[in-house]
């Protein structure tokens, strides 16, 4: 739990789900395309939060298991899309079991993980042929009136620099992963004085602020909204869709051991568990995934 003297940014989204499920952009459809291919697959999706990535793929016609560590945002996606598998979990210690997955995509999220645990378990968790796919939505702050709007709202929480992210240098040093291609796609989001308040809030540097501080910021956006003079007929945001896409190399494939520890009655099994693999131990929210080849039964308690 985040305590609320010192918040902690990366779990600030489950208090303001309803604004980030109204106020973020969605992805657009080449770039999901260019990101996981043509053809249906088996996806895991990391920070997939309240299912903005989520909905393409599954439109796109992909089997995709969901995973979040936020169990309000797993809400909102699940209440959206009740067909699609969701459970709570993290890119440290994902919940499934070794090699079951084409590819894992990452949407908006990347820049929240512990880097070298986190491409670990995508390795783990990936087939031999499989590929990680991480997408970010960057508003484009060449245009003046971004801009205008970019340094009102603030510098985002978890990235080195605005418009600044770029997880190629990451995934080439970890060793796990082929050469990183890159494509980028111009997309727009129509918001008006409603979404627009609602993109304000669901960032996390203004979520983490005290709840004054809070309406002082969305006030501010929303006189800046209205100096356009655009009203109830709404503006369009422009996004730069930035896509990376990378094939697992063979030797990521590390499968989880059994270390066996003495005990004063026996030799038992003890694995530890950020290792383990039978997840309904742990996440309630999991179900089984049989058609992957995972023959856990796994129970949905929500």
């Amino acid at each position: 739990m985040t305590d609320p003297a010192n918040p902690d940014p990366a779990r600030s989204f489950g208090g303001v789900a309803d604004s980030y499920d109204r106020g973020r952009p969605s992805y657009p459809v080449d770039a999901v395309k260019w990101l996981v291919g043509a053809e249906p697959c088996s996806i895991l999706e990391l920070g997939a939060g309240t299912g903005k990535l989520t909905e393409v793929l599954v439109g796109l016609g992909h089997d995709v298991f969901a995973t979040d560590p936020d169990d309000a945002m797993l809400d909102i996606l699940s209440g959206k899309l009740p067909d699609v598998r969701a459970t709570s979990g993290t890119a440290e210690q994902i919940p499934t079991g070794d090699s079951l997955y084409d590819v894992v995509v990452v949407g908006q999220a990347f820049h929240w993980f512990d880097h070298a645990k986190a491409l670990a378990e995508i390795g783990r968790v990936l087939r031999t042929d499989g590929r990680l796919a991480v997408v970010q939505n960057e508003r484009d702050e060449r245009i003046p009136w971004v801009r205008k709007l970019g340094k009102l709202i603030g510098k985002k929480t978890g990235l080195t620099e605005e418009g600044g992210f770029d997880p190629t240098s990451i995934l080439d040093d970890s060793g796990f992963f082929s050469a990183v291609e890159a494509q980028t796609f111009r997309h727009w989001q129509v918001v008006d004085r409603h979404s627009i308040q609602d993109l304000v809030q669901s960032r996390s540097n203004i979520a983490t602020l005290e709840p004054e501080a809070q309406q002082q910021k969305r006030r501010d956006v929303l006189a800046f909204y209205d100096d356009y003079g655009r009203g109830m007929d709404g503006m369009q945001l422009p996004y730069n869709c930035r896509a990376w896409r990378a094939q697992v190399l063979p030797h990521a494939h590390v499968k989880h051991t059994v270390e066996l520890v003495e005990t004063d009655e026996e030799q038992e099994p003890k694995v530890p568990l950020a290792k383990r693999t039978d997840t309904a131990v742990r996440l309630p929210r999991v179900i089984t995934d049989p058609e992957n080849g995972d023959d856990d039964l796994l129970i949905d308690f929500r």
